[in-house]
């Protein structure tokens, strides 16, 4: 039984011998990773400065849309809160039509209204056209009330207009306020 045993030994010290060989050998392939050449090097330098000038260029861009976008409605706040004014102009031009004794309040108010508006208009505001007829839209229009259609043909469609809409160049700043026929 020795010689077995012996040769049980040899088997396994072979074994064991060649593992290490093996893994001898797996070390000195991983040391001999070649270092990469110059200009291996320059085209990842290169590749690397392409993109940070893109991303650059595309901050850029980017800014630049964002401060004209803000320019362009700086105002809106103020502009909101000028509205009122507007409705209150175009309701008293209303009732003063109605009074034939007070021609010469209804042109001071009128010239008023005139500068104000023409002044908000230099400054981009637009009014949002909305007739009695039109085909009602949810993304400009906000319907406050359904009331019977007259007739057959204004279902679905814009009866009254009871507050008008106003866009501050291509953003709307208030919906205009309308009744639907149902």
């Amino acid at each position: 039984m020795s010689k077995k045993e012996d040769i049980k030994d040899e088997e396994i010290k072979n074994e064991q011998e060649t593992i290490q060989v093996e893994e001898s050998q797996e070390v000195e392939v991983e040391v001999v990773k070649e270092e990469p050449t110059s200009e291996e090097i320059i085209q990842a330098e290169k590749d690397k400065f392409l993109r940070l000038f893109a991303e650059f260029e595309n901050y850029k861009k980017r800014t630049t849309r964002e401060r004209i976008e803000l320019f362009k409605t700086a105002g809106q706040e103020l502009m909101t809160s000028l509205l009122p004014v507007v409705d209150d102009f175009e309701r008293a031009l209303a009732h003063i039509e109605e009074d034939k004794e007070a021609e010469e309040l209804r042109k001071g108010v009128l010239l008023v209204y005139q500068k104000f508006y023409n002044t908000l208009e230099l400054k981009g505001l637009l009014k949002i056209e909305t007739n009695a007829g039109d085909v009602f839209d949810a993304e400009i229009h906000e319907a406050i009330t359904q009331i019977p259609a007259p007739s057959e043909d204004l279902k679905g469609k814009i009866i009254d207009c009871v507050e008008k809409g106003y866009k501050l160049g291509d953003k709307i700043i208030r919906y205009p306020k309308v009744v639907i026929g149902q």
